[in-house]
């Protein structure tokens, strides 16, 4: 396959092939490399990156509003309440909304990539909507379109995480990687879970998913892991045990998320009440200095942020000597300057 991406589309990194997400963590890797040395590195002179936000941030926003600035370009922060809030078909108001289509089809006459942050109560949590309004602006775009977290993946997370994995083990294939349920006093979507078993078992680990019962992920996400696994040399299994699943982990990821089971379009309108009940019963899935002593000894600990500190992970966890997150962090950009790249001009 073709490695230029120029043109590609960045939704999930299940649509990209082995060799085009290995092509994307080198260039990640070059372009750190260059950024922490100065060297200039102005990629996307000139170029333009709308980044369409339907919910807050932090890390999304700054990270690739500095990254296209970084390499030569500018990046147009948009909310919904700053323009005509994009609509699909069927869902407009006259004089607040404007056509989804015609959105996409503006903006890229003027720009060269569009981004877009959209789950939750953007969507009334209606699971899979966000994806379906990232997947109608691609569908309309002429320019690529790069998703910054919808209800279903967070691809640009998933890919700062495997760069620091790659700093971090330089070895991934049959490490022990533990993508676990963890509790929070409020919901979470399932993006960054199920990103990340996709790409963890797309490169040979044996990744295991943990969770209390009530909380599973998307069946057909479930199966696409199972068949990555099998394809890379992997593994993939299921857990209802924290601390079973923490055994003998070379690295753990301990993150909160919603249930499906409460969100439509399971049920008419999402229940946070049913929810928030289901997961009061499992304040014990913490991540705490007992639980890793359960892994490897030199055990990853992981996290995308924002961490509820005190009920997702202890402040000795994150604060301490296992913690990578805020290297996760900081790979955010390197890793989306790289996406940038590819898809924005194609980087060969």
């Amino acid at each position: 396959m073709s490695r230029n991406l120029k043109g590609r589309d960045f939704i999930t990194t299940q649509e990209w092939s082995r060799e085009e997400l290995d092509r994307t963590l080198e260039l990640a890797a070059e372009l750190k490399k260059k950024q922490k040395k100065g060297i200039p590195h102005r990629l996307l002179g000139g170029k333009t990156l709308f980044m369409l936000f339907y919910n807050p941030s932090l890390r999304t926003r700054n990270s690739f509003q500095t990254g296209i600035f970084q390499m030569g370009g500018q990046g147009i922060y948009l909310t919904p309440t700053a323009v005509y809030r994009p609509a699909l078909a069927g869902d407009e108001i006259p004089y607040v909304t404007e056509r989804m289509s015609d959105v996409a089809r503006v903006l890229s006459r003027f720009g060269d990539a569009i981004s877009i942050r959209i789950y939750g109560e953007s969507v009334n949590w209606i699971y899979g909507k966000g994806n379906q309004i990232v997947r109608e602006f691609a569908e309309w775009a002429e320019i690529p379109v790069i998703n910054m977290e919808c209800d279903m993946f967070h691809p640009c997370q998933a890919m700062a995480d495997m760069l620091t994995l790659k700093e971090k083990l330089r070895v991934l294939e049959r490490k022990k990687v533990v993508v676990s349920w963890a509790y929070s006093g409020g919901i979470k979507p399932v993006a960054v879970p199920q990103s990340c078993v996709l790409n963890f078992t797309r490169f040979g680990m044996d990744v295991v998913l943990a969770h209390p019962k009530g909380l599973e992920l998307d069946p057909e996400i479930i199966k696409w892991a199972k068949k990555n696994a099998d394809e890379s040399g992997g593994s993939f299994e299921m857990s209802y045990s924290m601390d079973k699943a923490f055994e003998g982990a070379d690295v753990v990821y301990p993150k909160s998320w919603g249930s499906l089971e409460f969100m439509p379009p399971k049920v008419p309108k999402v229940d946070e009440e049913g929810m928030v009940e289901l997961m009061n019963k499992c304040k014990d899935w913490i991540a705490t200095t007992e639980k890793l002593d359960l892994c490897a000894r030199d055990v990853i600990y992981m996290h995308c942020l924002p961490a509820d500190r005190g009920m997702e992970v202890t402040d000795e966890v994150i604060d301490g000597p296992h913690s990578v997150v805020f290297d996760e962090a900081e790979n955010r950009l390197h890793a989306q300057n790289a996406v940038m790249a590819l898809v924005m001009v194609g980087c060969e």
